[in-house]
């Protein structure tokens, strides 16, 4: 529905309202404008705006999958749901506090467990079936709780975790049928929410119905998936034990970035309507849209599928940092994919990948130049009751405080300038999303001697930055790093937006 329609539907029903109320009465309805006191002073929403749990959501930026189960010891991607109980032998006890700690070493701040795929084994021992990892006979799977172990991990780690449960189950034989909703699928997503109140993703696969073992039958199952799953009583059920929980897929909270090759699109709006199909419009979000939808990508770390195969090999170092700038820098969350092998651990050669990545992740953006700068803005709104909004609130690192142009400014520079020369390579955006997303189009530039300045990274477009936007001044996310351009200052043009632009952080490294 277009706003034109929505104004027209509006009018129309309080034209009648108001026809109606004449007739009856022979009075006037009239409307009363109301002047809520703004104290503070605060830039007015653009809407539409993240809920605190989406804020805290995106706050995120970078977590783990790991996808581990059944299919590391069949050496399969979908299981059909035939799978002997008794093929899951890990070879030594499964380990998901090592799964962390690897993640953690390469920067990621949580990660997600896959703890039932399609092929519906669990592995947590659940009253839903038969089918978990508490049936199988091998030593090193008796008394082993993934979930349990998995969430305790991480909060001794202190890093955010959930749940990857496929709603898909090839293995039941009740798939399809009320039955399976009410006592199957609910009740797992119950019991993993039990596994801690503090779970920031629950995942669910978009990949529903088809061929399968279901029970022995060995047919093909079609359903209905808008509708099959009970969405509206899953997500409330889940959000009253885990209020801060994203419910991923067909929980309409995030969307699916659009392809499972870590990118997104240069210009990426965090607005989505529903119902547009992410296989082509996920990477770009829709400017004008109604909902708060932001993104997220999922990619693989390894060569050879989702789960552990044997002879897969690991990303470089460089190409996992392009991923990096062109997902959490382009106002996407990343997830990426680290499976453990048939030790139930995360293998040496991805371990020591990952830590030569955490490394140079922490080398490339963590320095940043613009703390020891001279900031100045072309426009600056006065200050609140007990809030401020001066230019220096962008290199505060500090979320919650943010700089803020006039109202009605939607053209305005930002300035950093140092005594002496830096060498730079990067500058990251942030704006303050809280209030939505506004910026539509700015430019960066650099100059030699403080008073003549030059365009940077010409080739990259400078649209959106939303959340989080990253930008590698030499034009490359493929070879980003290069030799850097010396400076002694940095401006950052905001040539459009939505409303007075409104920015939480600047970053140059």
């Amino acid at each position: 529905m277009n706003n034109r329609f929505l104004h027209g539907v509006l009018t129309a029903l309080a034209l009648t309202a108001s026809a109606t109320g004449f007739a009856q009465t022979n009075t006037v309805m009239t409307l009363q404008t109301q002047n809520v006191p703004n104290t503070e002073n605060e830039p007015r929403p653009v809407f539409p705006v993240p809920t605190d749990r989406q804020w805290k959501w995106q706050q995120t930026e970078f977590y783990a999958f790991f996808h581990y189960g059944m299919n590391t010891y069949t050496n399969k991607e979908w299981g059909k749901g035939d799978e002997n109980v008794n093929i899951f032998n890990p070879t030594e006890k499964p380990d998901p506090k090592q799964w962390l700690e690897v993640v953690k070493e390469a920067g990621m701040k949580g990660g997600i467990a896959v703890v039932k795929h399609h092929d519906g084994f669990c592995l947590w021992p659940t009253t839903t079936t038969d089918h978990n990892i508490s049936r199988s006979s091998s030593p090193n799977a008796q008394g082993v709780n993934i979930a349990d172990l998995f969430a305790k991990a991480a909060q001794e780690l202190k890093m955010k975790y959930g749940f990857y449960v496929s709603p898909w189950d090839r293995n039941s034989g009740l798939y399809g049928t009320d039955k399976y909703v009410k006592d199957v699928f609910l009740k797992q997503c119950a019991e993993l929410a039990q596994y801690g109140s503090d779970q920031f993703e629950m995942w669910f696969d978009g990949a529903n119905g088809g061929d399968g073992y279901y029970g022995g039958k060995n047919k093909v199952i079609n359903i209905d998936r808008a509708t099959y799953y009970d969405v509206p009583n899953l997500r409330d059920s889940i959000h009253k034990l885990s209020p801060n929980i994203i419910l991923w897929g067909v929980g309409g909270e995030a969307r699916w970035i659009g392809n499972e090759d870590g990118w997104a699109g240069e210009t990426n709006w965090c607005n989505e309507n529903r119902g547009t199909a992410p296989e082509r419009n996920g990477m770009y979000g829709t400017e004008n849209g109604w909902f708060w939808l932001p993104g997220e990508s999922d990619a693989k770390f390894t060569d050879q599928g989702w789960f552990w195969h044997p002879g897969c090999e690991p990303m470089t170092a460089e190409r996992t940092f392009q991923m990096y700038l062109e997902t959490v820098g382009r106002n996407a969350t990343l997830i990426l994919n680290c499976p453990p092998d048939r030790s139930g651990k995360i293998p040496q050669n991805q371990a020591k990948r990952l830590k030569e990545f955490g490394t140079m992740l922490k080398n490339r953006l963590s320095n940043n130049l613009a703390k020891t700068a001279a900031v100045e803005a072309t426009s600056t709104r006065a200050n609140g009751q007990t809030r401020t909004y001066a230019a220096g609130n962008l290199i505060d690192e500090n979320a919650d405080t943010y700089w803020a142009a006039e109202d009605e400014v939607k053209d305005v520079t930002l300035t950093f300038k140092w005594n002496n020369s830096q060498t730079v390579r990067y500058v990251s955006l942030q704006e303050y999303v809280r209030l939505g997303q506004r910026v539509k189009s700015f430019s960066i530039e650099y100059t030699t001697d403080g008073s003549t300045w030059k365009p940077l990274a010409s080739k990259v477009k400078q649209t959106t930055i939303g959340y989080k936007r990253i930008i590698p001044l030499n034009g490359s996310t493929s070879n980003s790093y290069g030799d850097g351009f010396d400076a002694k200052g940095i401006r950052i043009h905001i040539k459009d937006a939505k409303a007075c632009p409104v920015l939480s952080e600047i970053a140059i490294y």
